[in-house]
């Protein structure tokens, strides 16, 4: 693969207090992909990229939680610690914070659905995406397939995502789809070499 250079960028999905240890929907070992992440982060820091993270930002009666019919417990409610990202993440100040999952009645795993993450691609002249962050079966499934169909190469970090695996073999399914519809996975040794 070519190196690093301009028209890449790091995209970090949904890293946030609510889903690593003791978060209210903390995905199985979310907090080693904090890590692998940092030196990513160090890494298009070094080369001068910039750095995209996407965060649920949901209103507290949002449609995925238990009390709407949802699947899921409340988690990354709005302005509450649980949808901060971790301090030891580190997030550079330059980092461009995009929020979904802000309107009560719409899922959006996706970190392109009803965002202005495309555009804010567009305007940075991004060609290739680095995509990292939780869960693997669920919202960097959704980013990653939307963001071929947008039309981005992408480069799957798989040694910076973790499945929540409702069912055991999602996370490991979920890698496969991402593989099938042109993501190309990719471990840091690899990148930094």
């Amino acid at each position: 693969m070519k190196p690093l250079q301009p028209g890449d960028a790091l995209l970090i999905v949904d890293v946030q207090n609510d889903f690593i240890a003791n978060g209210a929907l903390a995905v199985p070992g979310g907090q080693e992909v904090i890590p692998a992440l940092r030196r990513y982060l160090a890494l298009f820091a070094e080369h001068g990229l910039p750095v995209f993270a996407t965060r649920d930002w949901h209103p507290p009666d949002h449609r995925s939680f238990h009390a709407q019919g949802g699947p899921w417990p409340p988690h990354c409610v709005a302005h509450t610690p649980g949808a901060q990202f971790p301090e030891d993440l580190r997030l550079p100040p330059s980092a461009i914070v995009i929020s979904k999952g802000t309107d009560p009645t719409r899922e959006a795993y996706s970190g392109f659905q009803d965002t202005p993450l495309h555009d804010r691609l567009r305007t940075a002249r991004i060609v290739r995406l680095f995509i990292g962050g939780l869960a693997t079966d669920y919202c960097v499934l959704e980013t990653v397939r939307d963001a071929r169909t947008l039309g981005y190469e992408v480069y799957l970090l798989v040694d910076a995502i973790r499945p929540v695996n409702v069912l055991p073999d999602d996370g490991r399914r979920a890698e496969e789809a991402m593989v099938l519809a042109g993501a190309i996975p990719l471990c840091l040794e690899r990148l930094a070499a």
